[in-house]
């Protein structure tokens, strides 16, 4: 063969085998496919940190404070990637329970004297003034405790190790923004298992997902009770994690000794709530994250697959992305570092995943989603700094016609498995010239007041950056009382009351009745937008006297007009 004719043979051999391997790439050839970060995401260099961020939580000023063994906190900023030296706590805020105020201060409860010693202190740090505002003490030192936010912008502490004599704290304690004192919950008393997670639920009371496998709520109000809910399918997931991924809707994943790769879900809109499980993971874990993300999927990152408590020798390094839509689970990029014990992961404002932590790992990794890589991003051009619940505001954008979904996730505050804020709430929109029209949320019990990234997403699924805004309770619409309150009595021992709803974002109604003459007191309370109620077992040929009043997570309406009537006769 001459050499011409060999040059032609070997180029058109090596072209065919080009396009065959193009033709079955996605096949025969996965690895290529595996790299492509529009598939499973890329993840960044590694960033050396000064310390380990044991404790991380995004700011409303889009920095992020993180604090390691010490009262030595540091602020990281995403745009930069510079850190700096944030003011000192004043005592040890290891092993802290934390949550976002309504205002974007952060509350911290308890802290470490020693393993399983806690502190009674609590503290307020300004993000805006870098300065911490010392609370009054706990009833008793807490060490692992769990801090939620309520809907009405108290916070509620429960557990924690108090010391190696008593062990748990049992006495739940909600912290009174209005009064800054301590409420306790003295009916409500139980020893749980450290940093347990909770999630305010729906229907107002705090709902504990994990590790125990009976599941509970706690109601706040007055002193407090718990209530059996349902009991999960998997055992005891300790160090595994949870997320509120839609309104009362929660996944736990994860976590138990040897860790399980099983995760499954509760709806607690139901009827009778139940758990049942979804697709398991393709990595066994515990100590990780999970992670809500713009798009409303879930990302779950580090841990170990190895029995024990930290087991490093059985890293997991790949991430893993759950879709609510079809409840099953996709393996993700890589990273390198080893973030278990001590690790945390938080969504960031450019949509991007901050990883770090773990024992012994001065050092940080960034996660860029799939949906970074698929296209040009939406942009938000403004937005208001704070909105009302149910309020429609306004978001500048040139790219009103292409989005498809708007979500805003509550800013995270993360430890231990845990992220003790994380929410997402997907909002009504509409077109409007110029931008989009947004409904906020009317309900603080799906969505607590205090501060959320909000994101537009395109119909491919990429995000904008977010703009972080502020919901108030304040500026929840107030109430209009009831009226036209009548009351008929159907027997000699029932009254029928009937009234009109002029509120509309009502949590519901209180009912106060008395004999004539006597006192009111509150007899009973029913649902937003029931306008009726039957008092039974009364007394016969007797006069009785009712008003009625609406009621939300910001307070009470005036009284509706006053209704009386007698009762049948005793015959």
């Amino acid at each position: 063969m001459s050499l011409g004719k060999l040059f032609r043979y070997r180029q058109l051999h090596t072209g065919i085998a080009i396009c065959w391997c193009l033709l079955i790439v996605n096949r025969i050839c996965p690895s290529v496919q595996a790299q492509d970060p529009s598939v499973v995401g890329q993840w960044s260099s590694v960033q050396a940190l000064p310390i380990v961020a044991v404790h991380a939580h995004l700011l409303p000023t889009g920095k992020v404070l993180f604090y390691s063994y010490s009262d030595y906190p540091h602020l990281w900023d995403p745009v930069s990637g510079s850190v700096t030296a944030a003011a000192p706590s004043g005592y040890n805020i290891f092993c802290t329970g934390h949550a976002f105020l309504a205002d974007g201060r952060l509350l911290l409860a308890g802290g470490h004297i020693a393993s399983n010693v806690g502190e009674a202190k609590a503290t307020i740090y300004d993000p805006f003034t870098n300065s911490w505002t010392r609370l009054p003490d706990m009833n008793a030192g807490r060490w692992y405790p769990s801090n939620t936010t309520l809907a009405n912008g108290d916070v509620l502490v429960v557990s924690g190790d108090q010391d190696t004599m008593v062990g748990v704290n049992p006495l739940p304690q909600v912290w009174q923004t209005a009064t800054n004192t301590w409420r306790n919950l003295t009916n409500a008393q139980l020893s749980l298992y450290l940093y347990p997670s909770m999630h305010l639920a729906p229907n107002g009371k705090v709902f504990m997902a994990i590790p125990s496998e009976i599941t509970r709520y706690l109601d706040t109000s007055g002193s407090g009770l718990w209530t059996t809910v349902a009991t999960r399918k998997f055992g005891f997931r300790s160090y595994g994690s949870s997320a509120m991924y839609d309104d009362g809707k929660v996944l736990v994943l994860g976590g138990g000794d040897p860790p399980t790769a099983t995760a499954e879900v509760i709806d607690l809109n139901a009827q009778t709530p139940s758990w049942r499980f979804v697709g398991s993971m393709n990595n066994a874990r515990r100590q990780f994250d999970a992670t809500l993300l713009p798009d409303g999927k879930v990302l779950a990152t580090g841990g170990s697959s190895g029995a024990g408590f930290d087991n490093s020798s059985a890293p997991v390094y790949a991430a893993e992305m759950w879709d609510p839509a079809t409840e099953q689970w996709t393996t993700m990029a890589s990273n390198t570092k080893y973030h278990g014990y001590h690790s945390n992961a938080l969504l960031l404002p450019d949509g991007r995943v901050l990883t770090t932590g773990g024992d012994n790992q001065l050092n940080a990794e960034i996660y860029s989603p799939p949906y970074l890589f698929k296209g040009a991003r939406p942009t938000i051009s403004s937005a208001p700094a704070s909105v009302g619940y149910g309020q429609t505001f306004f978001v500048q954008t040139a790219n009103a016609a292409s989005i498809a979904k708007v979500t805003w996730i509550r800013l995270p505050s993360v430890t231990h498995a845990f992220d003790m804020n994380q929410r997402i709430n997907r909002l009504s929109f509409s077109q409007a010239a110029g931008g989009l029209n947004v409904t906020a949320p009317a309900n603080a019990n799906l969505c607590p007041p205090g501060h959320y990234m909000l994101f537009i997403l395109d119909g491919n699924g990429v995000p904008s950056v977010a703009k972080i805004i502020q919901i108030s309770s304040a500026a929840i619409p107030a109430l209009s009382a009831p009226t036209d309150l009548s009351a008929a009595a159907v027997s000699k021992t029932q009254i029928n009351l009937t009234w009109l709803d002029t509120s509309g974002n009502e949590d519901g109604f209180k009912i106060e009745g008395a004999p004539d003459g006597k006192p009111f007191t509150q007899i009973a309370t029913v649902g937003g937008n029931v306008t009726t109620y039957s008092n039974t077992g009364l007394t016969c040929a007797t006069f009785y006297q009712y008003r009625v009043r609406a009621y939300n997570s910001n307070g009470n309406s005036a009284y509706s007009n006053t209704a009386k009537r007698k009762t049948a006769q005793c015959r």
